[in-house]
């Protein structure tokens, strides 16, 4: 089908909101003769006036392609590669066009996959690079989860191209599903939950069949990858729009079929410091360092009854050590952090007249994560100025002072290593 094509002079989206090392990424792949493309949530996001977490590109060159074009690359993946361009800590993802698998397909790779364990290496790479299911643009786009997902900026034209119908649900602020619901929810049941977030990220309506499906579908939500589907909740921790995500999750059902302990539990005391989680948040531009995942799951599970005095009793479920809460896995290093915190939080709020023990206090590993967690939770603002003056800024550019070393006496009937003179 023919795609809808914005020229440069009737769409919002600038070369000058778009991160500098994604430009470089674009115009070396342009330059070298292949199609490049911003995919995906960069460009919804830029034409709805809000910064993009990242900036993700789509082109016709494969993977190994994109490695010779760029010395900083790396490729990962198993069943689809992907070229990861590093900048520092920053990372472009470029990634191949690529096509919907048919069911068979699924089941062929599936099969080859099996039969690979017992291959040799050789063949096992073979069957990986079978895997790359490589499309045209058009077919990346309609094998996407939503309408708003399927836009691309064209660095060649300055053009937005639209297959999907993407423009128009953004104006309608309209979260609508490419495809059925019900079989892309089936493919891939985290989308349930991402329709929702989106949905109240974004203030936007959900389309009707979505809806339906979600209500058809949603115990669909429990086969998915736990370790996926914790990697979600962390997102929609971090934000700054956690309590009305998870009061729709809850709306919809779709917290019962990961954990009936949320699902029962989740009620005013949860809003509340997710409601606080999210205050905190949006107070920064780019999500804060200090949001680490014990801040951003003790918000959660706090509320559902964790505490400093009854915290081991988490750490147990049905004889098998680490915490879970339903099928979602927590780590164990996140739930025990949280519990310094908590328990540092008295000792926060009534400190020592001990300079010393104030210091000791300050050198606790846990000390900034109780920090951060009395300035979301501790409902103690007096508090606050205290600690930060105590705290010495991390961006200084002071050095530290040098402890001097002792010299060590020779031992007895040892000589001494001091050149003669």
């Amino acid at each position: 089908m023919h795609p809808l094509v914005v020229p440069r002079g009737q769409h919002t989206l600038s070369r000058r909101d778009v991160d500098p090392e994604a430009l470089k990424v674009l115009y070396r792949l342009k330059d070298a003769g292949f199609t490049a493309y911003i995919v995906g949530g960069g460009v919804r996001d830029l034409l709805l006036g809000r910064r993009p977490k990242d900036f993700d590109i789509g082109t016709d060159a494969h993977p190994y392609q994109v490695k010779k074009l760029f010395r900083n690359c790396v490729i990962i993946g198993r069943r689809f590669r992907l070229a990861h361009i590093r900048f520092g800590t920053k990372v472009i993802e470029v990634a191949t066009f690529r096509r919907q698998v048919t069911a068979e397909e699924t089941k062929e790779a599936e099969a080859a996959a099996q039969a690979g364990d017992a291959s040799s290496p050789g063949d096992a790479d073979h069957l990986i690079h079978r895997d790359n299911t490589f499309g045209t643009p058009e077919e990346d786009a309609f094998r996407r989860d939503f309408t708003l997902n399927g836009l691309f900026y064209d660095i060649a034209t300055f053009s937005i191209i639209d297959y999907v119908g993407g423009l128009e649900d953004l104006k309608a602020r309209l979260i609508r599903c490419i495809g059925d619901p019900v079989v892309r929810f089936r493919e891939d049941p985290v989308r349930m939950q991402r329709a929702v977030s989106f949905a109240a990220r974004l203030d936007f309506s959900i389309d009707r069949p979505i809806t339906d499906a979600i209500a058809q579908t949603r115990h669909e939500l429990a086969r998915a990858a736990p370790a996926r589907l914790a990697e979600e909740y962390y997102k929609i921790l971090r934000s700054g729009s956690a309590e009305r995500t998870f009061r729709e999750l809850h709306r919809a059902g779709l917290l019962e079929p990961l954990s009936d302990v949320l699902h029962r539990k989740a009620g005013d005391e949860m809003w509340a410091s997710l409601a606080r989680l999210d205050e905190y948040r949006r107070r920064f531009e780019a999500v804060p360092a200090t949001l680490t995942n014990a801040i951003l799951l003790g918000s959660l599970i706090v509320p559902l009854g964790f505490s400093a005095a009854g915290w081991p009793a988490w750490m147990e479920h049905r004889d098998r050590p680490g915490l879970n809460l339903g099928i979602l896995p927590l780590a164990r290093r996140d739930v025990e952090r949280i519990h310094q915190v908590l328990v540092l939080q008295r000792r926060m709020r009534e400190p020592s007249r001990s300079g010393h023990a104030r210091r000791m206090l300050m050198q606790r590993s846990a000390f900034i994560d109780a920090l951060t967690w009395l300035e979301i939770h501790g409902d103690a603002p007096d508090m606050l100025p205290y600690w930060h003056s105590e705290v010495p800024p991390t961006d200084s550019q002071e050095p530290r002072p040098r402890r001097r070393r002792r010299r060590r006496r020779p031992r007895a009937g040892f000589p001494s290593h001091k050149p003669p003179e």
